[in-house]
């Protein structure tokens, strides 16, 4: 599949997951870093959107250790949390 139809799923599935928290971590951290990945990374982050919203949450501000396959550099930028937009 072309990489520009797979960032183009990507970025839907990250920002409509159901629950606005949920849609602005996953989404946020999708429009911060998802341009920049390899092949390896999109299908890694593709599988990740298979997980549940909470357990991705979690993984996220730790409060729960990620999997071993899901652990590395996305969920190492992830953990950072500097993407999230904040209203002010």
């Amino acid at each position: 599949m072309d990489r520009d139809i797979r960032l183009k799923r990507l970025h839907f599935r990250a920002h409509h997951r159901g629950v606005k928290e949920a849609d602005l971590l996953i989404g946020g951290f999708f429009d911060a870093r998802g341009a920049e990945w390899n092949d390896d990374e999109i299908a890694l982050f593709e599988e990740l959107l298979e997980e549940q919203d909470v357990d991705i949450m979690a993984w996220a501000i730790g409060t729960e250790t990620p999997p071993a396959r899901y652990a590395g550099p996305i969920i190492e930028a992830m953990q950072v949390l500097n993407y999230v937009p904040i209203a002010r």
